[in-house]
């Protein structure tokens, strides 16, 4: 077995509900001496679409990739509560009950917003954070770039049997495997949970939880994305003096898939090791 294999798809009963994750790496060799790394995916990424990113980091730490509720393999129904306190809760109970005494978070989009809610309740055994292009939208703010029937229009695709080159029409610049992988995970996304997600990204103020953050943070940002630009990240450094940031040229919003290399770059040693 090579350090980056796979090792399995588990699930833990945390904050309430059922959180299902993938592990990438495990607790062994030099991985055992550093920080856990929990990666938070976007709006409609289940877990198991971020794989080729946890493969990466598996080399190098022991890392967890959680479905976010109401995605994928992780708990949904009309009646959960889908906003960014709950989603919050979540990652703080789902390190909780793993028992992880010290660990990263590295969250992407809604996950970089999810983490840094989480961040500013300062949980024990939270370490760093890494927030990856997250909208910085909210209230009295500029909207978020994208549209919401974009989300919705692909998931309906998806529930009914959806077609790589109908998934292309939604993400043009994916490979065949990454739009493959999309297009039979995606009908796993709760409309209800996106939705929500989506018209809270205008409703919760994160700038509120930034001065709260007492560990170290690395904003990513996109070349190409718009969704957090200059002006963005002069505001959050403002509130957190001690930020890092890294801009990934070339790259949109979905930093990993148009530049893989340079979305690993751009992490430096900020967690302990490269992801070299």
């Amino acid at each position: 077995m090579s350090d980056s294999t796979f090792l399995y798809g588990a699930q833990v009963h945390a904050n309430g509900i059922r959180q299902h994750y993938l592990r990438h790496g495990g607790a062994q060799g030099e991985r055992a001496t550093r920080d856990a790394v929990i990666l938070l995916p976007g709006i409609t990424s289940p877990a198991v679409t971020w794989g080729f990113v946890a493969e990466r980091f598996g080399r190098h730490f022991d890392t967890y990739v959680l479905d976010i509720r109401g995605r994928g393999l992780s708990e949904s129904s009309d009646a959960l509560d889908y906003g960014l306190d709950a989603q919050a809760s979540d990652v703080i109970a789902f390190a909780q009950a793993l028992g992880l005494q010290r660990y990263a978070l590295v969250g992407h989009s809604m996950g970089g917003r999810i983490g840094i809610r989480a961040a500013g309740r300062r949980p024990a055994g939270l370490t760093r954070l890494v927030a990856v292009d997250p909208p910085v939208s909210g209230p009295g703010r500029r909207a978020y770039p994208a549209k919401l029937p974009w989300y919705v229009d692909s998931m309906q695709l998806a529930r009914q049997g959806m077609t790589l080159e109908q998934m292309r029409d939604f993400c043009p610049t994916w490979s065949d495997e990454q739009l493959r992988l999309r297009a039979q995970w995606l009908h796993t996304c709760d409309e209800r949970a996106i939705v929500q997600s989506f018209e809270d990204f205008q409703r919760d103020d994160i700038h509120a939880d930034l001065p709260r953050i007492d560990v170290p943070l690395l904003l990513m940002t996109a070349e190409r994305g718009d969704v957090v630009r200059e002006a963005d990240v002069d505001e959050m450094r403002s509130l957190v003096p001690s930020l890092r940031e890294a801009r990934v040229a070339g790259a949109g919003h979905m930093i990993p898939w148009d530049n893989e290399q340079g979305f690993h770059r751009a992490f430096g040693d900020f967690l302990g090791h490269p992801l070299d």
